[in-house]
């Protein structure tokens, strides 16, 4: 059965279901006229909301549709079923329950009003598939203006379980992170997460490319205040080039943009002992038999047929079922580092082939859950 097939039979991945059997001695107190005591108590006290209501255990995961995975800007209704699927796996992995909600507008000032207008219902907010930059003005906004967490997971997700999985790459090839060429295709929501959160970590070099080359103080073509923001943190030497020159010498390449841009001759080109993260999905920067053709050492896709699956499914059922357990009121970048430092120190003994924990490692969630312990 394919997924168009398990889709049209099930008409959906999740379903709501009552967490008490109705019966005729229950009903005044689950509904009238019981249900108004519960009522007048938030009332007077709208933090009871969060014990007595689905908000204890309930987020919104949300898209305009402008970005969604590998396809663009293919419209609300055609992102929905990827948002079912996000709630599926954030059940089934964390027990957390979500609702699939997607907006048919795309205009900032609207997406910000809808969210805080239903925020009321949920503990928390996934953001989804929502195309740059927008989605950082669209998340920081909502950072600010909510008292519940905010978090885009196509930014801060990626940028967790990549560098979760570079801390073990780089004790497999003993290299510290101070003293490496990092170079990362593709300057979008994940890209530009990617490259803050390493810089974060201590990384001292890195140069970020988009379709116009490597990003730097000056340049003009292709730029926006976020790219110009980044080119004043990375390219300390302010090297300008395409990826195919500017990646020589490196000793990591993160590609979260667009299939087959390199081949084994470039790769060629980076350092000894070279680190690839090849994540465009379904089809990587490079495939991972390529890359090994050119001398890559340790190589890491977002696929699930190759070793060394590097997806933020490890991240955000974790992270979810962490702030909705300790009442966490946000997400700062101090939590992001502690949680890739946390799913690294899942994985004992990290080899070429093995720098992250399974996708289905049970250890992941409640990992991941135990940094937001005692925070606020």
């Amino acid at each position: 059965m394919n997924s168009i097939e398990l889709s049209k039979k099930f008409g959906g991945k999740i379903e709501i279901r009552s967490k008490v059997q109705l019966s005729k001695s229950n009903l005044l107190f689950l509904y009238t006229p019981g249900v108004a005591d519960v009522s007048e108590a938030i009332a007077g006290d709208k933090s009871l909301s969060f014990q007595y209501t689905i908000r204890k255990n309930t987020i919104a995961v949300i898209s305009d549709g402008s970005a969604v995975l590998g396809l663009g800007n293919i419209g609300p209704e055609a992102a929905l079923p990827v948002m079912e699927g996000k709630a599926l796996l954030l059940k089934e992995l964390a027990g957390v329950d979500a609702f699939p909600i997607v907006l048919a507008t795309q205009d900032i000032e609207e997406i910000i009003k809808t969210i805080k207008n239903i925020a009321p219902t949920f503990g928390a907010i996934n953001l989804e598939d929502i195309s740059a930059p927008r989605c950082f003005e669209i998340e920081e906004r909502l950072k600010k203006e909510l008292d519940i967490p905010v978090f885009h997971d196509d930014q801060h997700g990626t940028a967790i379980i990549v560098l979760a999985g570079i801390i073990n790459a780089l004790k497999v090839v003993d290299k510290n992170i101070d003293k490496i060429k990092i170079v990362i295709s593709g300057a979008g929501a994940a890209g530009i997460a990617i490259t803050r959160l390493l810089v974060k970590y201590g990384a001292k070099n890195i140069i970020l490319c988009d379709t116009k080359g490597s990003i730097y103080i000056g340049r003009e073509s292709g730029m926006n205040d976020i790219k110009k923001e980044i080119a004043k943190i990375t390219n300390p030497k302010n090297i300008q080039g395409s990826i195919w020159e500017v990646i020589a010498g490196a000793d990591i390449f993160i590609g979260v943009s667009a299939p087959n841009i390199l081949n084994s001759k470039d790769i060629a080109k980076m350092s000894k002992k070279a680190i690839v993260f090849a994540m465009s999905n379904p089809i990587p920067e490079i495939m991972p038999k390529e890359a090994k053709r050119g001398g890559a050492f340790i190589v890491a896709t977002g696929r699930s047929d190759y070793s060394n699956q590097i997806n933020n499914v490890l991240v955000f059922p974790g992270i979810f079922r962490g702030v909705l357990d300790n009442n966490v009121k946000s997400i700062s970048e101090e939590d992001e580092l502690n949680v890739a430092k946390a799913i690294a120190s899942l994985v004992s003994e990290p080899g070429v082939a093995n720098i992250i924990p399974d996708v289905f490692d049970k250890r992941v969630v409640k990992k991941i859950s135990s940094v937001f312990k005692n925070r606020k």
